[in-house]
């Protein structure tokens, strides 16, 4: 018979008779336990033992009212949240950023008095930073995620953060929610798995028992969550803020960023073949496109709703988790940002970066959005302990162009030397300097909107915020057949990940089958859950049945190929008069065309010339560029179709549905047919269709065919 195995360190000292030693080993081991915390059957309390009544609320002036700074809980959830990691940021902490300028199209005094957007020969320097949301900084660029999208506008008066995300909404309605929100989606705590990636109990547990994620959700599980460049993606504000004209008169807004380039995204395979081979992936195309001149660009717009108009939809204007369709209310073009300088210090400036929604000028205000308020507060708390102190703002890239001269001082990390002799206010000592601005004055000092609350104070959600589904239901139904099925499969993907079999469930039944039966049925089906047959909620109905502005099929961009990545497969014998004629013809459009060979070697063209390569197949794959091309020549046809590395790169360009060039002979090889988006042949013919077919940034016709193709 085998021996027994030894008992555990812990077995063996806490098992017989206890010694003078194996007491004090005990004593250790209950001194252990005694820090170990297990709520199980425990009332929900703060940490100062006081039981907690709700916690969904922020504490307000009424349940459409603004956030009160008395409301001890929520602060205290969410300064413990703020300082729970050091140095990295909690969420968005893998990043990249870039410097541009924002220009105005024109004066939109009778919008906004912020001077910024009131003269057209004004150029505002801008530092923007684009982050993914639940992995740490060695996670990979191309998991699926909300991306965040944060611009700092160095005005002349003042910095204005405009800090949000590639998603018009968010997964809560309430700031109180935040916390609990996050430590869902990060890494599960007991193995810190999975990384960069929400494909894991404890977030499917907390959406599916928080309907009001359901919309968000709906947007995570779209092609949206993965884009194919930073370069290619929407940013949006989030939440309703105010502008307000020198005359005082408000209007409710939610910002837009609208990228020239285009709205386009990875299918799943590149995306997870990307997070392997190349985990910068976009952090790197950004710094290409910029070094290169390929400048992204984007337009700033607003959708503009009088204040008389606030209650006319049917969803409430202060719930994050809401949108105002386009089709209702269209988006205003203010002006436009251009990126065109790369970082010089990565640390410097990406990394100390420090934003907050906070951050604004004169003309530019809050609304009562309970999340909007949470955020207020947290994101300064959080740069506390991220950047060392209160003196954050003084690190180069936070520094404001404007002067920003008051009375706080001292403090950990303080850079300036301050002169005079009163560090309060008022003063008589130093002149009264700094002194207070008045609004009416011509440069006037910021001044908060005037808006008269008369409520109770109260933890409570507002009626208005109650309907979760429509505008899930709204997202759905408005996506091509081809998104719909892109959202079907992530759905089935992420929840068969999940190991407890209640969490899908309550997701198939409760979640989905409440936005559209058809979705929930073929992800149990996907799942091997029976299928719903009905909701079990009474979801109302929506003001339109379709957005069509939703769509990323309706944003092809306006710029045509510009800045994509066109990989042009080259070995000995091709045609150099092949290679330069399409070469030339591609960057006429301003695409990026690189020679790829079989090795980083240089190859040997039929006319005897030698053609440096930019890198092997291998080192670049098919992944990494937005549509292929093979150059004319026979002995380097035949090399290619002899060579297993160029045809997986052919068929898994062809299976991501790129835009191909052939050969009659390759096609042949590979055994594919012509269709839209593959060509033979590089005449103008096959050039102008091809350059028609990367605008349109995938043969979508293709799919079907090329699920059965081995890549």
């Amino acid at each position: 018979m085998p021996s027994k195995k030894p008992d555990s360190p812990k077995q063996s000292q806490l098992a017989g008779t206890d010694t003078p030693d194996r007491a004090n080993t005990n004593a250790k081991i209950q001194s252990l336990e005694s820090v170990r915390s297990d709520a199980t059957g425990q009332a929900l309390r703060t940490n100062q033992g006081v039981r907690i009544a709700d916690n969904q609320n922020t504490l307000k002036a009424g349940d459409r009212g603004p956030s009160l700074l008395e409301d001890f809980i929520m602060r205290e959830k969410i300064t413990h949240f703020d300082h729970e990691r050091i140095p990295e940021r909690i969420v968005h902490a893998r990043g990249t950023g870039a410097h541009g300028y924002f220009q105005s199209y024109g004066n939109h005094a009778e919008l906004t008095k912020a001077g910024f957007l009131q003269d057209p020969e004004k150029i505002t320097p801008v530092f923007v930073r684009f982050s993914t949301v639940q992995g740490p900084r060695g996670s990979a660029d191309t998991v699926r995620d909300v991306r965040g999208f944060a611009v700092k506008f160095y005005t002349d008066e003042g910095n204005f953060d405009l800090v949000g995300n590639n998603m018009p909404v968010f997964f809560i309605q309430d700031a109180i929610k935040f916390p609990d929100f996050v430590h869902a989606v990060k890494p599960e705590p007991h193995n810190e798995i999975p990384t960069g990636a929400s494909a894991h109990d404890t977030f499917w547990d907390f959406v599916s028992l928080v309907p009001e994620s359901a919309h968000m959700v709906m947007w995570a599980m779209s092609d949206r969550a993965i884009p194919r460049s930073l370069r290619m993606m929407e940013g949006f504000g989030v939440h309703t803020f105010r502008l307000i004209n020198a005359q005082g008169v408000a209007s409710f807004v939610k910002f837009h960023w609208k990228p020239r380039q285009g709205v386009h995204s990875l299918l799943w395979d590149e995306a997870q073949k990307l997070a392997g081979k190349d985990t910068d992936f976009q952090r790197r195309d950004l710094w290409e496109a910029i070094e290169t001149g390929d400048y992204p660009e984007w337009e700033l717009g607003v959708q503009i709703v009088p204040e008389a108009d606030e209650h006319k939809f049917d969803f409430d204007l202060l719930d994050p988790t809401k949108i105002i369709p386009e089709e209702l209310v269209p988006v205003t073009p203010l002006g436009k940002m251009v990126l065109n300088r790369n970082p010089d210090n990565f640390f410097a400036e990406v990394e100390q970066v420090a934003f907050c929604p906070g951050h604004i000028v004169p003309g530019i205000d809050f609304s009562n959005d309970p999340l909007l308020q949470g955020r207020l507060f947290s994101y300064t708390d959080t740069q506390l302990s991220r950047l060392g102190g209160p003196n954050f703002h003084q690190i180069p890239i936070n520094r404001p162009v404007a002067p920003n001269h008051n009375n706080q001082r001292d403090a950990l990390h303080q850079h300036l030397v301050h002169k005079g002799r009163a560090s309060y206010e008022p003063n008589s000592i130093d002149g009264g300097w700094p002194k207070e601005t008045p609004p009416a004055a011509q440069d006037g000092g910021f001044e908060s909107y005037q808006e008269r609350i008369d409520a109770h104070k109260i933890r409570q959600r507002s009626e208005s915020f109650g309907d979760h589904f429509s505008q899930a239901r709204l997202f759905f139904q408005s996506m091509s057949p081809t998104e719909q099925q892109h959202i079907i499969k992530a759905y089935s993907f992420e929840l068969g990940k999940v190991e407890r079999e209640a969490i899908r469930v309550r997701e198939v039944n409760e979640i989905l089958a409440n936005i559209d039966l058809k979705l929930a049925a073929a992800v149990a089906t996907n799942l091997g859950l029976p299928a719903p047959t009905a909701g079990t909620v009474q979801v109302k109905g929506s003001q339109l049945q379709q957005s069509p502005a939703l769509s990323q099929m309706n944003h092809p961009g306006v710029v045509g190929i510009k800045g994509r990545k066109i990989a042009v497969l080259v070995a000995d014998g091709v045609e150099a008069a092949s290679v330069d004629k399409l070469v030339k013809a591609l960057e006429a459009h301003s695409a990026r065309p690189l020679l790829l060979g079989p090795t980083s070697a240089p190859v040997k063209a039929a006319d005897g010339t030698q053609l440096p390569v930019a890198a092997s197949m291998e080192g670049m794959p098919s992944i990494m560029f937005d549509g292929i091309v093979v150059p004319a020549g026979k002995a380097a046809t035949d090399a290619l179709a002899a060579s297993g590395l160029a045809k997986h790169f052919l068929l898994e360009g062809y299976k991501h549905l790129k835009a191909l060039v052939l050969t009659q002979e390759l096609l042949g090889t590979l055994g594919l047919k012509e269709d839209k988006g593959l060509l033979l042949g590089d005449d103008q013919q096959a050039v102008d269709a091809f350059v028609k077919a990367v605008e349109g940034h995938r043969v979508w016709e293709r799919e079907a065919a090329a699920e059965s193709v081995p890549a």
